[in-house]
């Protein structure tokens, strides 16, 4: 029995190592890295101000990362990794478009009173 177990062990470890290690899994390997950055990135921010905070690198890492991560389910036709990666890709271009409206409400408020200090000299 342990000689059975030792072998499929040693199978599933040259499937795993060897055998599927192609184009595909290098790509797999390079978003699943890219997307833990993003907590890299998030933490490194929030030890900075001293409290939570989630920079917009951290979402363009999200985005990164979970469109390959996507591909990547994609090409391997796992469907629990497409739904978890389609819809987070959902979520992270959602909170984009809140910081980019953010952004452009800040920068017409900092233009109004540009001009409200230049019209009040």
């Amino acid at each position: 029995m342990l000689v059975e177990l030792s072998n499929a062990l040693g199978g599933y470890l040259h499937n795993v190592f060897y055998t599927k290690f192609d184009f595909w899994l290098w790509l797999g390997l390079f978003a699943q890295t890219l997307f833990t950055a993003r907590f890299v990135v998030q933490w490194w921010a929030s030890e900075r101000a001293g409290k939570s905070v989630i920079p917009f690198s951290f979402w363009v890492l999200s985005i990164g990362g979970g469109a390959l991560l996507f591909l990547y389910a994609l090409i391997r036709a796992d469907l629990v990794y497409i739904i978890g990666q389609g819809s987070g890709l959902l979520i992270y271009l959602r909170n984009v478009s809140f910081v980019l409206k953010e952004r452009a409400a800040e920068k017409a408020r900092a233009e109004a009173e540009a001009a409200k200090q230049g019209g009040a000299s």
